[in-house]
């Protein structure tokens, strides 16, 4: 990648090509705790109704609800942790491009992580919903 850029005098221009991979990640991020907190808050207003529908209604809404929920902490204890790039600055061009590569793709699996636990949770929360609609008098 420093030979892509122009060598070791240009590592700026690859520390910024970088950059914008955390962008596109944080952003991301940014999408799934909104659709998170859109599910608890839903769940806050027709969560009891929806519960009282069926055992089945009421374990997969508990189910998705808790899913959700370990996305959130994963998400906020993880995928928008702050580390800034600076931070990897030292030592020989490759090496520090090396590190930042290495936190990106930590960063993109943990992100992956986040999405199935939140795509888990909210099929759970889905099946709740889609119960009460068939079942509820």
């Amino acid at each position: 990648m420093v030979d892509l850029f122009g060598g070791p005098e240009h590592l700026g221009k690859a520390i910024e090509f970088l950059r914008h991979h955390f962008d596109v990640i944080q952003a991301r991020s940014q999408l799934l705790l909104t659709l998170s907190t859109l599910a608890l808050t839903i769940t806050g207003f027709s969560g009891p109704k929806i519960a009282q529908t069926n055992l089945f209604a009421r374990y997969s809404m508990t189910i998705g609800i808790v899913f959700v929920l370990v996305a959130i902490i994963v998400l906020l204890l993880g995928g928008l942790r702050i580390r800034w790039t600076t931070q990897f600055l030292g030592g020989e061009p490759e090496q520090t491009l090396i590190r930042i590569i290495r936190y990106r793709n930590h960063k993109t699996r943990l992100y992956f992580l986040e999405l199935a636990l939140l795509v888990i949770g909210l099929t759970a929360y889905v099946a709740s919903v889609v119960t009460y609609l068939l079942y509820a008098s």
